[in-house]
């Protein structure tokens, strides 16, 4: 199976350049899955439910969330109606929506995703490994899932790298989001499971996490109210990993970075092509 993550959509440029290239990725790659973060692609704050049926329709299967899961008040109505929208499964008791989803591919496999938010430096939820082992018990690999995706929305590298050995052998993928930076340390764990600490986003790199520069700038040196942060407005950058997996265990075989566009050196899976 081939699968494809992708890292924090981060307003219009993220979108776009998710609009742009997904569909023709997905043929040309014969991609199986594709699970893409979308926490900040309503202007860099949470996400609308036509944003959601944007990047599904332009080849997502799933979408994952994180801190500003709920920064656009709608989310809390539709991600009830969406069940390829998921939230961290560590929210409390009783928050809108779901921790989880399973997918099934074209070819017919399952493929369960599943997202957590960390702790360090960021609200204090539940427990995250609680929360992920509960999904992954529920729904283990190789049983009920041929293959299992895992979203760390996490501050903290330390958190991350945690979780992916945590989790080896029983995930096929374990990837961060959130820093908006793509790290240079995939690399497929001693267990099978692909690890990457942050996938990095979708978005404009001409300017500070995916904001227009002047805001964050202006903040870091006067520290005194300002305006509002808006998403950046150049071109977009697409960032992610690419998973094969074996078919007998749905534990990864290769794993390769991608990063297509300006700004960064561009790389890709090139064994796919």
């Amino acid at each position: 199976m081939r699968l494809l993550f992708l890292g924090d959509v981060v307003g219009r440029p993220g979108r776009s350049v998710v609009s742009e290239r997904l569909p023709a990725l997905r043929e040309r790659w014969r991609l199986d899955c594709v699970v893409i973060n979308g926490e900040n692609a309503a202007g860099g704050f949470g996400i609308t439910e036509a944003i959601c049926e944007e990047l599904l329709d332009a080849g997502a299967d799933a979408v994952t969330l994180g801190n500003h899961s709920f920064d656009q008040r709608e989310a809390l109505v539709f991600i009830e109606r969406q069940p390829r929208l998921i939230r961290p499964a560590n929210y409390p008791q009783g928050t809108p929506g779901r921790g989880a989803t399973v997918v099934e591919t074209r070819a017919g496999a399952r493929v369960l995703v599943v997202n957590v938010m960390g702790r360090i430096f960021l609200d204090p939820l539940d427990d995250p490994f609680a929360a992920a082992e509960r999904e992954v018990t529920a729904c283990p690999l190789g049983a009920a899932a041929d293959a299992v995706v895992v979203d760390v929305h996490a501050e903290a590298t330390s958190e991350k790298e945690a979780f992916g050995h945590y989790l080896d052998g029983r995930a096929t993928l374990v990837v961060g989001t959130h820093t908006h930076v793509p790290t240079a340390d995939h690399r497929i764990l001693p267990g099978g499971t692909a690890y990457l600490s942050d996938a990095g986003m979708c978005g404009d790199y001409d300017s500070v996490l995916g904001m227009h520069k002047d805001e964050p700038l202006r903040r870091f040196l006067q520290k005194t109210p300002g305006a509002r942060l808006e998403a950046a407005s150049g071109e977009g950058t697409l960032c992610g990993i690419a998973v094969e997996t074996d078919d007998a265990t749905g534990l990864a075989r290769r794993v390769s970075a991608v990063r297509l566009g300006p700004h960064l050196e561009e790389t890709w899976p090139r064994h796919w092509d």
